[in-house]
């Protein structure tokens, strides 16, 4: 059974630090979706149209219906494909999904951000990821500079140095959203919770995980800050983990608590 993995490549970060090559490595057939960088001709895709444009076709040229796994964001557009094409599964890792669970000063925070950058991201055609960014680094502002604080009293010969730079390229080099999923990230997600107030609708179908017809995991931790745990979607089968966000996909306790679990899982699912 194949499984599509949604996700940026902090699932595969390292040959001895990944998420895909484990779960390949214990015979699961895995596909890594990878986004692309979008452009001009791409400003009117929103992020219903990274499922119905990017994955569905994807999926339809697969011999069998997928187990599809999602990681953050692409959990959430993972939960969209879902809806509307058959799978076998669905797990989602640290998605949001009712962002109303988002501390209102964060909310409020990012949107202001984005009425600030708007028109250079109308220029650009896309919303680069430091718009975001800066609204992450607001959740926990004195982690922030202690990591970099830390870096600073790292030797050069620390193994941790090279761990530490290959996930800063990955958190600061993110490819840009299409500016209507930009939009739509800001003003009906955060702002107005489309998807945890049952409003999302895409290719004229409310999107409902809660109404999938075969077995659901949602995986969220107690210590996220970047997806708090409140906001994951509903599913038939959760894991609470107490790792951070991306600690729980690279983290020393990753394996035990989520490689093993989820191959696990997705072999239930005949993965």
């Amino acid at each position: 059974m194949p499984s599509l993995i949604n996700s940026p490549d902090v699932l595969d970060i390292s040959p001895d630090n990944s998420l895909l090559r484990y779960l390949a490595a214990r015979g699961h057939d895995i596909y890594q979706i990878d986004w692309g960088s979008p452009g001009l001709t791409d400003a009117q895709q929103d992020i219903g149209g990274y499922a119905t444009e990017l994955l569905l076709p994807l999926i339809s040229r697969l011999s069998r219906p997928p187990i599809l796994v999602g990681y953050c964001l692409g959990g959430t557009i993972a939960i969209a494909a879902a809806s509307l094409i058959p799978c076998t599964a669905l797990a989602t890792i640290a998605a949001p999904w009712f962002f109303r669970a988002y501390p209102e000063s964060f909310r409020n925070g990012t949107h202001q951000a984005w009425m600030q950058a708007e028109p250079v991201c109308r220029n650009l055609g896309v919303m680069p990821m430091e718009v975001l960014q800066a609204g992450f680094w607001s959740l926990d502002p004195r982690r922030t500079i202690a990591k970099y604080a830390d870096l600073a009293d790292m030797a050069d010969d620390n193994p941790r140095l090279a761990s530490f730079l290959l996930l800063e390229d990955w958190v600061n080099e993110g490819a840009p959203m299409t500016l209507a999923a930009g939009h739509d990230l800001i003003e009906h997600f955060y702002g107005a919770d489309k998807p945890g107030n049952g409003q999302w609708i895409v290719q004229g179908r409310t999107i409902d995980p809660a109404a999938l017809p075969f077995p659901t995991l949602a995986v969220s931790s107690t210590t996220d800050r970047i997806v708090p745990d409140a906001a994951r979607p509903p599913a038939t089968q959760t894991i609470r983990l107490d790792l951070g966000h991306v600690g729980m996909i690279v983290g020393r306790s990753a394996r035990q608590k989520l490689w093993e679990p989820l191959s696990a899982w997705l072999s239930a699912q005949g993965g």
